[in-house]
């Protein structure tokens, strides 16, 4: 029988947003809820992850193991999941040197769900693709038998459950936006729209590395490329996790004109990437843009 915390859940709200940095230039933005769309479990995170418990519980399985940062929502998602599931977590976590350190708020509450951490040197966490790391990160790890998921939650199975996201999207808008970290997102939403919609990613991390990981992760999910998308670089501010006083007043900004809660590390930076790209006339007047609240703080 199916666990009711993996049934199909409604579509989140899409609600507008009156805002006059948007109105100024003939944008009318939409905001799609998706943080709404399960209690401890919000937006991209139980899209992707749904698909992949299903599986491993269709398999047999009874532990998970992932990857992450110390500051990783999907770490904290996954350790969620498995408290709710009833199933064992593993988080492999980026650097050793944090082993014997005291565990920072977002590990603490993985630990607190039930996660076992075990903290791998940064060279292994890099190699972690590679056939023979990945098996000696499991085993070392204690976590051999368990069903993998892998970092951010990207794999063929979350695109499929992506896209869903996408498909509540049709008709509704020109441009839907999306904060990015492995890019399975928008893959797999850019796939979900419908033909003239186009989807557009912000990067939180720097590098330029997402576009090649996104063609790969669509030919693995969709045998090819997959809907129309674009990234718009240059709104990491400074790394992963970094929430600069102009972002940290800019969210608080946006809270107060909108009345809901801004998560700082993908939230806050998609908004004010398309409040500048707004203000630069990047949309063409007459465009309704839809940015998707992916988590909450």
């Amino acid at each position: 029988m199916t666990h009711p915390e993996l049934l199909p859940r409604p579509p989140s709200p899409l609600v507008e947003a009156d805002d006059d940095r948007f109105a100024a230039h003939g944008v009318r933005l939409l905001l799609k809820r998706d943080d709404l769309v399960h209690p401890e479990l919000p937006g991209n995170k139980w899209r992707k992850l749904a698909p992949n418990l299903r599986a491993a519980l269709d398999a047999g399985h009874d532990r998970l193991v992932t990857f992450g940062g110390a500051y990783s929502n999907h770490l904290r998602a996954t350790a969620a999941a498995g408290r709710l599931l009833g199933l064992a977590t593993v988080g492999i976590v980026r650097g050793d040197e944090l082993a014997g350190r005291p565990l920072n708020d977002s590990l603490a509450r993985c630990a607190a769900d039930g996660m076992r951490l075990h903290f791998a040197t940064r060279s292994d966490y890099r190699r972690k693709a590679e056939p023979r790391t990945l098996r000696r990160l499991l085993e070392s790890a204690g976590a051999s038998d368990a069903y993998v998921v892998p970092e951010g939650g990207s794999n063929a199975l979350a695109l499929r459950g992506c896209a869903e996201l996408g498909r509540e999207l049709r008709g509704a808008c020109d441009v839907v936006a999306v904060a990015c970290g492995t890019g399975g997102t928008l893959a797999g939403l850019a796939a979900g729209l419908d033909p003239g919609q186009r989807a557009l990613g912000v990067p939180v991390l720097a590098g330029g590395f997402l576009a090649p990981e996104i063609r790969s992760l669509q030919h693995r999910a969709f045998g090819g490329p997959a809907g129309d998308w674009t990234l718009a670089e240059g709104y990491d501010h400074g790394g992963y996790a970094r929430i600069p006083e102009p972002l940290e007043a800019f969210a608080a900004d946006f809270e107060s004109r909108h009345a809901f809660p801004v998560e700082r590390i993908y939230v806050a930076k998609l908004l004010w990437a398309l409040t500048t790209l707004t203000g630069t006339g990047t949309f063409p007047e007459g465009t309704t843009l839809t940015a998707v609240i992916t988590g909450r703080p």
